[in-house]
């Protein structure tokens, strides 16, 4: 099979498209066909050794979509040829991959390919942060940081489908700014030119965002407790920045305030049943029309270190998309 390759830890061009044996599935594991596989950030930071690791070379990519080739011993409720969403073990950016049955999940024929494979990650992220960590309740206003990006486009929706009464996005251009405004976002402002804590206590009366979704960090955290309302979440989980920040407990604890963490990788590694029930959510919103992921752009396999390059210069907007088959 084909499959692209990481040979070194560090820019785009240590990444090509080469053969690779076909994997077999092990107890517990499925084989998938892959059709699509999103491009995460994520991806990027495992290029450059900062996230995961592990030999060289391997195959990138976190999630997919395709179609259940074989199965495994002792797994169960899974055919083969049924279509699935999937976040493989050993690399998705390839014609095949393995993936845990329990981390893989059917879906309707109505669903496309393209907006299946952009939903895993993106998705179930989004929900996971506002649902279950925020515990977002209604009327209450969202701030999602990287407005633009794959999660921000998805959680701009999904706030307003969980009952968010304001949602405001920051983005650092213009352009991406006007993309979350296109994706349902109330407000919208440009973090590298305009002061966004002032604006969101403009655009809530002086009272402040109820939950912010922080996947930069640095002193786009910092800046955030200056427009978080009293019994606010903040939520980080990210640092896109490179930077940690730093945050006073004093900050927190008179105002009711709470700063939460969250990482979807270390629920798939540590709790993955608990992905089921967020996964099932997000199908039958893709499968009813009222969830849409925001897509951006589309690469060939071939094409999986341009669409790096894409990302990693901040040029992106919404989900990147590879077509493999």
């Amino acid at each position: 099979m084909k499959a692209i390759h990481v040979t070194a830890y560090g820019g785009p061009e240590n990444m090509i498209l080469a053969e690779a044996e076909r994997p077999v599935p092990a107890a517990g594991e499925v084989l998938i066909k892959v059709k699509a596989a999103s491009v995460n950030f994520a991806d990027i930071k495992t290029r450059y050794g900062k996230k995961g690791g592990g030999p060289l070379p391997y195959i990138p990519g976190i999630d997919c979509t395709g179609t259940i080739e074989a199965l495994g011993n002792g797994v169960e409720g899974l055919i083969p040829g049924q279509r699935v969403i999937a976040f493989p073990s050993k690399g998705s950016y390839a014609e095949y991959a393995l993936a845990p049955a329990m981390l893989t999940f059917p879906i309707p024929k109505s669903i496309s390919d393209i907006q299946a494979a952009a939903c895993p990650i993106a998705g179930i992220t989004s929900l996971k942060l506002l649902e279950d960590i925020a515990r977002i309740q209604q009327g209450e206003t969202v701030l999602v940081h990287a407005g633009a990006g794959g999660v921000g486009t998805t959680a701009i929706q999904l706030a307003r489908i969980l009952g968010a009464g304001k949602v405001i996005t920051t983005a650092g251009s213009p352009e991406k700014t006007a993309y979350a405004l296109e994706a349902g976002s109330d407000y919208g402002v440009c973090y590298t030119i305009e002061d966004f804590p002032a604006k969101v206590m403009e655009w809530t009366e002086g009272k402040g965002a109820d939950v912010i979704l922080d996947s930069v960090a640095g002193t786009v955290t910092e800046k955030s407790l200056d427009c978080l309302a009293p019994f606010g979440r903040l939520v980080n989980f990210g640092n896109a920045s490179g930077n940690a920040g730093s945050v006073e407990t004093n900050d927190l604890h008179s105002s009711c305030r709470s700063l939460l963490g969250f990482s979807f990788g270390t629920v798939r590694k540590k709790r993955p049943h608990l992905v089921r029930a967020s996964a099932g959510k997000i199908i039958g919103l893709l499968e009813t029309g009222r969830l849409s992921m925001k897509i951006g752009e589309t690469f060939s396999l071939s094409e999986a270190a341009e669409a790096h390059t894409r990302i990693e210069s901040r040029q992106s907007l919404g989900k990147t998309v590879l077509i493999i088959d």
